[in-house]
């Protein structure tokens, strides 16, 4: 495998990396992606509701099905991605999404697209989206050199999140004024445009050299834990297991917070979350600019501490006032902002820190530790919720998400500066340098 700065442009600023035609594929084919991805997470549950009339709890379902592959598949896809050139997995997930729309949306026309079929599609797609999503966050690594990876990430990141806002939007709007079948086949050219467009990159990676007798997947999986358990990553991994646990907590008692203590509108309520899409947007730009300006670990606990710690003024709100939907906005805004500016320097870290030849287990292996945390969160909201009440409740999640910044900034990741230039940046053991990093 090469290393994380071969076989990649000198250009050092954010015009240069535009200029390379490999990057400006890899940013459009992420963009549709997610595009169609999250145009999907809306098309296929109302298909679900519109047309097949189901419940709440097969609802749930439905949706729990999707998310499943992220906890069920994350450490097999990195140790898989580790194995493959990314452009080959990323083309792969893409093409097989956009057959499994094309089918959905085949079987929808003909009246064959029952329950157990939408099911297996949306398992599918969830599936293929986890490949996808540990490939594309390994493949920049590959692409640009490390001085860029900030300025990269914040592009991909950007495009992200504006697919986050735009795409559940699009999907709605395809359902509402065409079909759910045509919104179907919609999403479907998202994945196909994503596939052509990956399919074009030229820089070539070598695929890992395989011994005579073949390393098992259960093996490489313990080699990524075992690195990230050993490495200055674990801080990172940390971190991110202490802001899902407390963030699902605290969602599920802000979700009943908002109507029922607030009593704010189902339109309300719509307009407060979406307030944290505009802000990811700023932050994405702000990872861009801050990182390498004022060193990334000062960046990160700053942001972690001003964007969990805003969150701390929810429980003291009252009333439905124009005041309160105003300092909700607000809130969300501020938290979308400096989550995001987190988001995108955690990764640039991350990429910086790992061998390229780790680069899918170590990203597979923080999301799962992470998104792992997010049952146990979303059932300790509601424990919370029931036994001390909504306020009690968002007070003591929220202030639990505090957790995430002190954890970084006790640790050698709050002294990372500008320059990220590998693992020798952080050294856990002043007489041992974290060499494996």
């Amino acid at each position: 495998m090469p290393s994380a700065s071969s076989d990649v442009p000198a250009a050092s600023d954010g015009r240069d990396l535009w200029r390379d035609s490999d990057f400006r594929r890899l940013w459009l084919g992420q963009s549709a992606s997610q595009l169609g991805e999250h145009a999907g997470l809306v098309i296929l549950p109302l298909y679900a509701v519109l047309t097949l009339g189901v419940g709440a709890d097969q609802l749930g379902v439905l949706r729990a099905v999707g998310q499943a592959p992220i906890l069920l598949l994350s450490l097999l896809a990195g140790a898989w991605v580790d194995r493959w050139r990314t452009r080959t997995v990323m083309v792969w997930a893409d093409a097989g999404r956009a057959l499994a729309f094309g089918a959905a949306a085949v079987s929808a026309l003909l009246g064959g697209l029952g329950l157990p079929a939408l099911l297996a599609v949306t398992f599918a797609v969830g599936t293929l989206s986890v490949f996808f999503d540990v490939a594309y966050q390994s493949s920049l690594v590959r692409l640009v050199r490390r001085d860029q990876l900030v300025r990269g990430n914040s592009a991909l990141e950007g495009s992200r999140s504006a697919a986050q806002i735009g795409g559940p939007a699009l999907g709605g709007a395809l359902v509402s004024l065409l079909s759910v079948p045509v919104a179907a086949v919609s999403g479907a050219l998202f994945f196909a445009l994503s596939f052509l467009s990956i399919r074009r990159i030229r820089r070539s990676e070598e695929i890992p050299e395989r011994s005579a007798r073949p390393v098992r997947t259960g093996r490489r999986i313990l080699e990524g834990l075992r690195f990230v358990a050993t490495s200055p990553l674990r801080t990172v991994c940390l971190a991110s297991a202490a802001f899902q646990l407390f963030l699902a907590a605290m969602m599920t008692a802000y979700l009943l917070f908002l109507p029922r203590e607030l009593h704010l509108t189902g339109t309300a309520v719509g307009l407060v979350l979406a307030a944290t899409g505009p802000g990811a947007l700023l932050g994405s730009v702000l990872a861009a600019r801050l990182p390498g300006r004022f060193g990334h670990g000062p960046v990160l606990v700053t942001a972690a501490a001003l964007g969990d710690g805003v969150l701390l003024c929810v429980p003291a709100l009252h009333g439905s006032s124009a005041t309160t939907l105003a300092a909700l906005l607000a809130v969300n805004f501020v938290f979308g902002t400096f989550g995001q500016l987190v988001n995108v320097t955690v990764m640039a870290v991350r990429q910086a820190l790992t061998p390229a030849g780790m680069q899918g287990r170590a990203a597979a292996t923080v999301t799962f530790v992470g998104m792992g945390m997010t049952p146990l969160g979303s059932l300790l909201g509601g424990f919370l919720a029931q036994e001390w009440g909504l306020r009690t409740a968002l007070l003591v999640t929220a202030a639990g998400m505090m957790l995430s910044p002190v954890l970084m900034a006790a640790s050698p990741l709050a002294r990372l500066g500008p320059v990220l230039d590998g693992p020798s940046d952080v050294a856990e053991h002043p007489r041992k340098p974290a060499q494996s990093a």
